[in-house]
């Protein structure tokens, strides 16, 4: 990817991110700001929607940088373990998906609570994660929904985690939408973005040959 192409996808990315939690923000703590909009408090609503969008950005950088570090570790897992780090990435996505729920109810669990409301939050990564791998599948061929699949699922949960730590509800699910779609995006537009980096070198190529 040329720089300039990277610079587009790092913007455009920061930018899903804040519009993204600027939105969710104010659905997922609705109870905390309605009284803004039941009264008419312009000026206060628009301090809440620069706030929450920068915390989108910050949330946007998050998924860059495991993006990236996504790319890096795939290449060395194609590397180490050949035609067997699919099955590998099956078993991780599995893990993560049983720590979800087995980890947070040993750590958060109320005396006598059941398990079945901790599996809210493995259904939504899931189910994202399935819905972007069929369409990165869709996009590209089937041998990407395995590695979208890992993506979507364990990276974003790494990427989760200082909020899982916490269990703040409003926090968690602030967080979470905003990585997912992020993920999403650049999971699923980063072949235009490469084919843009191929067009701008072949064109300075060719401007070079022509000089």
């Amino acid at each position: 990817m040329t720089s300039r192409v990277w610079v587009k996808f790092f913007l455009t990315t920061l930018l899903v991110g804040g519009i993204t939690t600027g939105i969710v923000g104010f659905i997922v703590r609705w109870n905390e700001f309605d009284h803004l909009f039941a009264n008419f408090e312009w000026l206060e609503i628009l301090s809440v929607l620069f706030w929450l969008f920068g915390v989108g950005l910050i949330f946007s950088i998050i998924s860059q940088m495991g993006f990236f570090a996504y790319l890096t570790v795939h290449r060395f897992g194609l590397g180490i373990f050949k035609s067997l780090w699919n099955g590998v990435q099956i078993i991780l996505v599995l893990f993560v998906l049983f720590d979800l729920v087995y980890f947070r109810y040993k750590a958060f669990a109320e005396p006598g609570e059941g398990v079945i409301p901790y599996f809210g939050l493995v259904a939504v990564i899931l189910i994202a994660g399935l819905l972007v791998a069929a369409l990165k599948v869709k996009t590209t061929n089937k041998g990407a929904f395995i590695p979208a699949l890992f993506f979507m699922v364990v990276v974003t949960t790494i990427e989760w985690v200082p909020v899982l730590r916490v269990n703040e509800e409003s926090w968690i699910w602030l967080m979470v939408f905003p990585l997912l779609i992020c993920n999403a995006y650049q999971l699923l537009i980063l072949p235009k973005y490469n084919q843009e980096s191929a067009i701008q070198r072949q064109r300075l190529a060719a401007k070079k040959s022509s000089t």
